[in-house]
Parts: C-alpha cells; structure tokens; sequence
C-alpha cells in the first residue's frame, strides 16, 4: 500500500490519540470528515492499523519491576520454539517475547512484576518449568531512558 501524506498523517496522528473522533482527526490533518473516515478505513482494511488499546502505569497497577529475561533453549528444534512460546504467551506477566539471533539467549523477554518475591516465584514456577529452558539470565530495569509505542512513519 503506497502512503500518502495524508495517510501518514492519520497513522501518526493516531499513535498519539487513539481516541479521536473523526471530526477531530479530519481537522487536525485538514481532510473532510468523509474523506478522512474513507482513508481511515482503508487503512484498516489494509491490516496497516491492526488494533487499539489502552496504555496502562505499571507502577500504578503495583507492578514497579521491569526485567529483561535471556532465554537459552536447549534444542534448536521447531517443536522445542513452538513449546517454549506457547507456554510463554500464557504468562500474564510477559509483555513481550522476541526471538533473537547473534546472542548467547534464544529469546529475551521483558516481563513486569510486583517485586523481586514476584520475579523469583516467576523464575522458578513458571520460566524455568519450561521444557528445553536450559538457561536464564535477568538484568533488571533501573529506569526507562526512551518509552515509545510510536512507530515512525517517514
């Protein structure tokens, strides 16, 4: 799908305000509601705009530990992958699971908990339960530097 600046302009518009009204958002570009409402769908039908949530404070919600989990499997098969990962996304605690290459880890996690208590309990109930988890390696987040969900547009 080619972009255009109005295209651009929806999809940046919307990284920082999911909830504008079309009225809204057709001013703040300069389209007609109804052109702006066609680009808008277009854009979702396209599956460039795959969905709208709610950005919630961790610290707020008690969960004051970020970690940054190093995952080592101990085989390299598509069977032990889809294991670990279907057992990973049933963790509420996982925001995210990447699997990696050109590290010594297999995938890195970041992972929000209540306290140190709460990252032990995950460790060593839920991680390390995992079949083919050989390895584990926590670095704790001390503060977040950059915290974006924007993606950039060009």
């Amino acid at each position: 799908m080619q972009l255009d600046k109005f295209d651009k302009a929806i999809l940046s518009a919307l990284q920082e305000n999911g909830r504008l009204s079309n009225q809204e958002l057709a001013d703040q570009i300069g389209l007609s509601p109804s052109a702006c409402l066609r680009r808008f769908k277009a854009l979702e039908t396209s599956g460039l705009i795959v969905g709208y949530r709610a950005l919630l404070d961790a610290k707020k919600l008690g969960l004051d530990l970020m970690a940054l989990v190093h995952i080592s499997v101990d085989k390299h098969t598509k069977e032990r992958f889809q294991g670990f990962e279907s057992a990973v996304q049933a963790i509420p605690n996982v925001l995210e699971c990447l699997l990696l290459t050109g590290q010594s880890a297999d995938y890195q996690l970041k992972v929000v908990v209540k306290d140190m208590d709460a990252y032990q309990d995950l460790l060593l109930n839920h991680l390390t339960q995992i079949d083919g988890v050989s390895g584990v390696h926590t670095s704790f987040v001390l503060r977040k530097v950059v915290d974006k969900t924007a993606l950039p547009i060009g």
